[in-house]
């Protein structure tokens, strides 16, 4: 009875599985997109620090003012620029959260599923070893010698 009841859940627990591992495969992909922004975060803030070690250098030996006015503007983009990967890491931090939730919740129920299976087979196995041993107990009441009365 209850290994039908296990062999019934199977299709079940494969589409469990199947859902796990596409939330694991999804979590996979959001967590190495967050990496490469943050990578790419990385290389924003270090190419300002080269950018404003440029202009300590280039300020001891006095500059235009028009060399300043295009230092401004363009330090003034890049950090408009690593505001904007800033708000893009967050987002994408968000979304590796959200994958990992989503897998989580479909990992704890591949593993419910399959802790309901293995009840349904150890209540199976525990049946049939229960009806094995009412089989041999009947047995060996037929085969045990009668005592007769002399």
């Amino acid at each position: 009875m209850s290994k039908g009841r296990a062999a019934r859940l199977a299709p079940v627990v494969e589409m469990a599985e199947k859902d796990e591992r596409d939330a694991a495969a999804l979590l996979g992909r959001c967590q190495g997109q967050l990496q490469q922004a943050e990578m790419q975060l990385g290389d924003l803030e270090r190419y300002r620090g080269d950018y404003q070690q440029q202009w300590m250098t280039e300020g001891q030996h006095g500059v235009s003012g028009q060399w300043l006015i295009n230092y401004q503007r363009f330090l003034s983009q890049l950090e408009t620029a690593i505001g904007q990967q800033r708000n893009s890491v967050e987002w994408h931090r968000s979304n590796v959260l959200k994958a990992r939730e989503a897998w989580q919740q479909r990992y704890a129920r591949l593993e419910g599923l399959r802790k309901l299976v293995k009840r349904y087979l150890d209540e199976a196995r525990m049946a049939e070893d229960k009806r094995e041993q009412k089989l041999l107990d009947e047995l060996s009441q037929r085969l045990r010698p009668q005592n007769t009365h002399d």
